[in-house]
């Protein structure tokens, strides 16, 4: 997986919020093969410090890139704001950016978010928006300088998969040659398989995996999910049919008298 100028080996992306603890955050990391993994600017208290300890102690051996993100912002000053601090803190232009517009769906700002968007490419860095599937929002957040989308499958936590297939596989169409990334509401590891089949270039989750009762084991499941999925999207996936079509020959049948 490319994203701007760097290739992933993992297609599956991992948060590192709601583990009951950092071991188990640290065992479902190494178990999802995630080279990418968000952190928020609120948990990063402890770095520079040396020896410090919980969840930066945890995660900093692990040999995987950091993506922080700017949740909990809600204006496009905040957002803007919080990715310059997070870039001062750990070193990287990377960061997804969230602008929030309710507290309820958690849905993203639109408005806002391409006004940060705009702001924080201009400044250098590599943006990764949370959005929706909306065709014209896409259009005007690679017009604002970014080079990779991520589109909700489902309000963030919700485990609700994928709401809207059709807008997804419109936005997969309309641009192909940008990597697309579906952020939020996977539950479970086939939603990440059939984000994958429809031809998204990876997957990021945080809640289905670190609330199961075992999130290792979970971690494991969706990166076979993802990674069956992309294989099965490289293959070709048969066209769906209205009627049946017999997959044994019909010539050759005996003729009865």
């Amino acid at each position: 997986m490319r994203l701007y100028d760097k290739t992933y080996s993992s297609r599956l992306m991992l948060g590192t919020a709601l583990y009951p603890s950092p071991a188990v955050m640290r065992a479902a990391l190494q178990a999802s093969g995630a080279s990418l993994v968000t952190v928020s600017l609120r948990r990063e208290q402890g770095i520079g410090a040396s020896g410090a300890p919980g969840f930066w102690s945890e995660i900093r051996d692990l040999g995987v890139d950091f993506l922080p993100n700017t949740a909990g912002c809600h204006t496009a000053r905040e957002a803007v704001t919080t990715a310059r601090m997070a870039r001062e803190l750990l070193g990287t232009n990377l960061v997804k950016l969230e602008v929030i517009s309710d507290d309820d769906t958690l849905s993203p700002d639109l408005f806002a978010l391409v006004e940060a968007a705009r702001i924080l490419s201009d400044d250098g860095f590599a943006v990764l928006p949370y959005t929706t599937e909306d065709l014209s929002v896409a259009e005007k957040l690679l017009d604002a300088g970014c080079r990779v989308l991520m589109p909700w499958g489902a309000p963030i936590g919700s485990g609700l998969g994928l709401n809207n297939r059709y807008g997804l596989r419109a936005l997969r169409e309309r641009f192909p040659e940008v990597p697309l990334i579906v952020d939020a509401g996977l539950g479970a590891p086939s939603h990440a398989a059939a984000a994958m089949e429809l031809g998204f270039d990876g997957v990021l989750l945080n809640t289905a995996v670190a609330s199961s009762a075992d999130p290792a084991a979970m971690a494991r499941a969706f990166r076979l999910a993802v990674e069956s999925g992309r294989l099965a999207f490289e293959a070709g996936l048969m066209e769906p049919r209205d009627m049946a079509a017999p997959s044994s020959p019909l010539g050759g049948r005996a003729a009865l008298a």
